[in-house]
């Protein structure tokens, strides 16, 4: 507990000051002991040496009164013998170092020294010197004696570290009493510390504990009050700020159940990008716990291929995608939301992403791509795709200065196979051919699928000689050899024939449209003939094409002369039977030849910009059939209206748009556009633009025959689509055949995962309505519910509907 850092400084402190106390009594103590110590030793040896004076000058006063009477009597007899002899017996004391006899005028009459050799050492202070007058008061001279005791400053040396010693004992002595005195005091001091560390301590521990768990979000236990002091006061205010606390926040907990309860990963990031909290969910996406991920760089977490192209700015104020490496080294692709957390205080400020795995998305699409480019059944290239590798396929000859044969097949009386065995035993007959069929052929060979019993394949690289007649010729026998071989269907030997027609780039055609158009009529013209063989390609066979071209011509005058007329296909609700709506067709009633269907002329139109005009005709007709029928009901529906590519094109399309609901005073909600992937996927930026502006107006969008382009779901996502309509070729075997099965299901799936309406066209047996109504599909169009009526047919359907049953709705009697 951080209390104990409390306690700790308290017996610090105590510690410390007894520490403290005791040195300065030791200070104390040792300042007295060398004061006092100097002190002792001076006045003793002063007190040695002063006795010593004292007891020399009495000495050599003593002797000089014992021989001044003889001393005079010589003196005055001047008997120099008998005063020698008595200032020598002067000598005769032990303590006399010398004597003499000096004259009134200063001079010595008679001197004698002591030669031991203790009166060579002896120092000045040592000695005493005693005069005595001789003769009274008629003077004779005077008596000098000098004393000494030998040793007398070894003594005083040996009584000073004597008395030295004597006090460092008494130092001693006092100095244990001092440190016992410090380590009493010390200890006293420290009980007295514990005793306060104690009393404090138990308050600031529940202080410690309460402020923790406010501090992780948890107001519901009360603090309880331990203290009648100050820290009482304390404690009340932590308890108060906890109860308004409780009444005014959401508690951590509860945010952390909620985000912990998300099944999207949560990840919190600082301003600088560094990870501050994660939830559950995150921990089971990216194998870290949090105290790992923890302070981590966000960018640690982006798989490493993706870094560079990574910006976390970026990511935080938009939606992308991009792929994570996880603890175990695993990447995964996500869904990747950001988003800023406002705030003054800077503690507050970052970026919250929310991470999706779309792991399952992202294999759907894969599946779907694959699914939309190649034929579920045969496993080879469908239409679109052999195209797009045919077109490649041209670029790279033209290139490399080289050719490319292309065969197209089609099987004679097929249709037999399916009217005898049923189609189960048509498309086991097509998967066996198409496995023979890449089995013979080289490997840079490449077999699509282009219809129900149609194939294509081509070969690139053959060079532009003589012989490249003989060398296709001898591939196409070598296909129809194989074709010829024995099929066995419901344990029945089978054969069958083929057809094959053949062309040349760039000798018949230099572009994919052309060449497999020119293969196609050679295809023809073999079979004409009776089939089983294969016919090299002759402008003379392109008849289809002189009558496309008078299709164009005669397309020029068709709105002059009135001959576009509009049709509607009735969409019904699967779930109820109700009609919901239309989806407005056209079609061309030419003279002569009957209504020619939208595949033949629109795709002239497209070519010749009269799609533009025939666009524009078509919206100013369906909107002037609705505002009549609304003349009859309140509530006719919503009519679907297909939108071409050069149509969205238009700079004024919008505007023409508002123009023509206007002017038949009809609102846009009452109407839906179609708009193919491919037309989607042309300008995507451009088209997000325009079809916002569209959605703004009130108009709904429909992406037309979904699954057959090339788009991403990731890109779907960005347009204001509120329909899918699922095209008829998926439809038409998704109650007998698996993938077709497969891919209706997961685009139905799709639509409801994205929040739009599921539209099937091409619905016309009972088989296929009960397929999709149980797999949830919402709406349905097709000839089971009516083939395509005209405008005053459509009406009086609607009408019986308000009315009663309707021949559509006793499907759903049961």
């Amino acid at each position: 507990m951080r209390s104990r850092g409390l306690k700790i400084r308290l017996l610090s402190v105590a510690i410390a000051a007894g520490v403290a106390i005791a040195a300065t009594l030791f200070l104390l103590e040792y300042l007295d002991y060398r004061k006092s110590s100097d002190v002792l030793v001076r006045q003793g040896e002063r007190s040695l040496l002063n006795a010593e004076a004292q007891r020399l000058d009495l000495l050599a006063s003593d002797m000089a009164a014992a021989g001044a009477q003889a001393l005079e009597t010589a003196l005055l007899d001047h008997d120099q013998r008998t005063l020698e002899k008595i200032v020598t017996s002067l000598l005769n004391n032990p303590y006399s170092i010398s004597a003499r006899v000096v004259a009134p005028d200063g001079s010595v009459i008679y001197e004698t020294i002591r030669q031991d050799q203790w009166t060579q050492h002896i120092t000045d202070q040592d000695k005493r010197t005693i005069r005595r007058g001789l003769g009274g008061v008629e003077s004779l001279g005077t008596l000098e004696i000098i004393v000494g005791r030998p040793g007398l400053a070894d003594t005083a040396l040996a009584l000073k570290s004597q008395l030295e010693r004597v006090q460092q004992r008494d130092f001693e002595r006092r100095i244990w009493i001092v440190a016992g005195v410090g380590v009493l005091i010390t200890g006293l001091l420290t009980l007295v510390a514990w005793m306060l560390a104690q009393r404090l301590e138990r308050p600031i521990v529940e202080l410690i504990r309460s402020a923790e768990r406010i501090g992780e979000g948890d107001y519901t236990r009360p603090h309880k009050v331990t203290s009648n002091d100050e820290i009482a006061e304390l404690e009340m205010a932590l308890d108060r700020m906890r109860q308004n606390l409780r009444q005014t926040t959401i508690t951590k907990n509860y945010l952390t159940i909620v985000l912990n309860s998300m099944n999207d990963a949560v990840l919190v990031t600082s301003p600088d990008g560094m990870v501050r909290k994660i939830n559950d969910a995150a921990v089971r996406l990216f194998g870290y716990n949090e105290e790992e991920i923890a302070g981590q760089p966000f960018i640690n977490l982006i798989a490493e291929n993706e870094r560079d192209n990574f910006s976390l700015e970026a990511a935080g104020v938009e939606t992308r995608e991009t792929v994570i490496a996880t603890h175990s080294g695993q990447t995964i692709p996500v869904s990747l939301s950001g988003a800023p957390i406002a705030g003054d205080d800077p503690q507050f400020q970052g970026t919250i992403f929310v991470v999706r795995n779309i792991t399952d998305r992202k294999r759907a699409e894969r599946r779907i791509r694959y699914l939309a480019r190649y034929d579920a059944l045969t496993k080879v290239p469908n239409r679109m795709q052999f195209q797009h590798m045919l077109q490649q396929a041209i670029a790279r000859a033209r290139r490399n200065d080289r050719g490319i044969v292309l065969l197209y097949l089609d099987m004679d009386r097929f249709k037999e196979i399916n009217d005898t065995f049923g189609h189960a035993a048509g498309d086991r007959t097509l998967e066996v051919l198409s496995e023979r069929l890449i089995r013979i052929l080289p490997r840079e060979a490449v077999v699509g699928r282009l219809a129900g019993d149609e194939f294509g394949l081509f070969i690139e690289g053959f060079a532009d000689t003589e012989d490249e007649r003989t060398q296709a010729a001898n591939l196409a026998r070598m296909v129809l050899a194989e074709v010829c071989k024995a099929y066995y269907v419901d344990q029945q030997e089978v054969f069958l024939t083929a057809s094959v027609g053949i062309a040349f780039c760039p000798k018949d055609a230099e572009n994919v449209i052309d060449l497999i158009r020119n293969a196609d009529a050679a295809m023809y013209h073999s079979k004409q003939n009776g089939g089983n063989s294969f016919a090299f390609y002759s402008p003379d066979m392109n008849a289809a094409a002189v009558e496309r071209l008078m299709l164009k011509s005669k397309l020029r005058r068709a709105l002059e002369r009135d001959e576009l007329i509009m049709v509607y296909q009735p969409k019904v609700d699967l779930r109820d039977g109700r009609i919901i709506g239309a989806e407005a067709l056209l079609r061309w009633r030419l003279p002569g030849h009957g209504d020619i269907p939208p595949s033949q002329f629109i795709p002239l139109a497209e070519e010749t910009n009269l799609i533009l005009g025939i666009g524009e005709w078509v919206l100013n007709r369906v909107c002037a059939d609705y505002h009549r029928w609304q003349d009859k009901i309140k509530n006719p529906g919503r009519v679907s209206i297909n939108l071409s590519l050069k149509q969205l094109r238009q700079a004024s399309f919008i505007t023409r748009c508002k123009s023509v609901f206007r002017r038949h005073e009809v609102s846009p909600t009452c109407f839906e556009l179609e708009i193919t992937e491919t037309t989607l996927m042309v300008d995507p930026k451009r088209t997000i633009k325009l079809l916002d502006e569209l959605y703004a107006m009130g108009l709904h969008l429909s992406i037309d025959d979904f699954g057959t382009g090339y788009s991403s779901l990731s890109a779907l996502q960005q347009f204001p689509i509120g329909t899918l309509k699922i095209d008829q070729s998926f439809v038409r075997d998704a109650a007998i055949n698996s993938d077709d099965a497969t891919i209706v299901r997961t685009i139905i799936d799709m639509g409801k995962a994205l929040e739009v309406d599921v539209v099937a066209e091409g619905i016309e047996t009972e088989e296929q309505f009960n397929f999709l109504r149980n797999r949830g599909c919402h709406y349905g169009q097709g000839r089971l519910f009516g083939d395509a009526m005209t405008s005053d047919e459509f009406l009086s359907l609607v009408l019986t509907q308000e009315s009663g049953r309707t021949k559509v709705s006793e499907l759903f009697a049961s």
